[in-house]
């Protein structure tokens, strides 16, 4: 049994299982403050979701964990799912486990304070009975199929030629099918559940011990999907042209559009696009090599030289596109990364 979880602990969100779990209203000082105005930019933020928890529970009279006990998790017959660690998941919680040199070592256990934007004990059976819910428009009582619509479709969609990110879901195309999906992280676990909703498809896996497994899950499962779909993988193109009289307008420094916490939890910072060695690259102001060294843009469509595609294999990912926004000018203002929701706008 692992227990899912969507957030990085060093955000401060944890304490050492043990310790007594402060109150929400105790966590934020019994106050909220507003990080974007809705519709700006995609942030993630667990916060929204504990707060909508709270809500549920004010609302209620009724601890979460017992309102999803009885709303969610017993109609979908997950009986061994809970948002705690309460007596029905305890005695069959797996170990989570970081590699290090000398071999596996057990990671400490915590206990998350936003309980409303993760959290959630599971099972692989469990999780399948869940992935039908969302693959049946609802499952009736537990949620109306256009709520369902609803939390698929785009909310935010920063350029028309990205998938954008939905309620929850991060949204992706394989081949001309949508694909939504979440993953799961807390040291010594990592998930990942993807779902095609219109073609009765869904994938999830669990982690207690992978080394990168935040990198390279989602894209095994990913590929697992293709495989059903008979969708191959895209690939760098060749045979689209470059374009060097455009590089002018595309190289410069781009800020990142988002919050420090998402600094946080994708490692990225900021990025710089110039001209190296006759070839365009994008760099990434990142603690991670395999971005800050520099990664070559390839030409990816024939009709729009302004979109792109990166070689980020050595991460485990793939490939994946990168599309510059501008203006009628033209003038370039942005670019975004299609396999996470992140934006980056440029330095006038």
């Amino acid at each position: 049994m692992f227990p899912l979880q969507a957030f990085t602990p060093v955000l401060g969100e944890t304490v050492k299982f043990g310790q007594r779990v402060p109150t929400l209203a105790e966590f934020y000082g019994g106050r909220l403050r507003l990080v974007a105005e809705p519709g700006t930019m995609h942030t993630y933020s667990n916060h929204g979701f504990a707060t909508l928890g709270q809500i549920v529970e004010d609302v209620t009279g009724r601890p979460l964990a017992e309102y999803l006990r009885e709303r969610i998790f017993a109609p979908l017959g997950m009986t061994h799912t809970d948002l705690v660690r309460s007596d029905r998941v305890s005695a069959g919680l797996a170990t989570g486990y970081g590699l290090r040199a000398g071999g596996p070592r057990p990671v400490g256990d915590r206990d998350l304070v936003t309980v409303g934007g993760g959290s959630v004990y599971s099972t692989t059976r469990d999780m399948a009975h869940y992935m039908a819910a969302l693959l049946g428009g609802g499952s009736g009582s537990i949620l109306r199929a256009d709520t369902l619509a609803a939390m698929f479709a785009p909310h935010y969609q920063p350029d028309p030629r990205l998938p954008g990110v939905g309620l929850a879901f991060f949204r992706h195309e394989i081949g001309g099918h949508l694909v939504v999906e979440h993953d799961g992280l807390l040291p010594g676990f990592t998930s990942q559940l993807s779902v095609a909703p219109d073609d009765d498809l869904g994938v999830v896996a669990f982690t207690n011990g992978s080394h990168g497994a935040r990198a390279w899950l989602s894209a095994e499962v990913g590929g697992v999907v293709r495989d059903v779909l008979g969708v191959p993988a895209p690939r760098i193109r060749t045979d689209v042209p470059h374009r060097p009289d455009l590089w002018t307008g595309l190289c410069g420094w781009y800020s990142f559009r988002g919050s420090a916490r998402d600094v946080q939890k994708w490692f990225i910072a900021g990025a710089k696009v110039s001209v190296r060695r006759g070839r365009l690259v994008l760099h990434a102001i990142s603690p991670v090599p395999a971005l800050a060294r520099g990664l070559p843009l390839y030409p990816d469509d024939a009709e729009d030289p302004y979109v792109f595609r990166i070689d980020l294999s050595d991460l485990g990912v793939g490939t994946s596109r990168v599309v510059f926004s501008r203006t009628r000018e033209p003038r370039v203002t942005a670019f975004h990364l299609d396999f996470v929701p992140l934006s980056f706008d440029k330095r006038r």
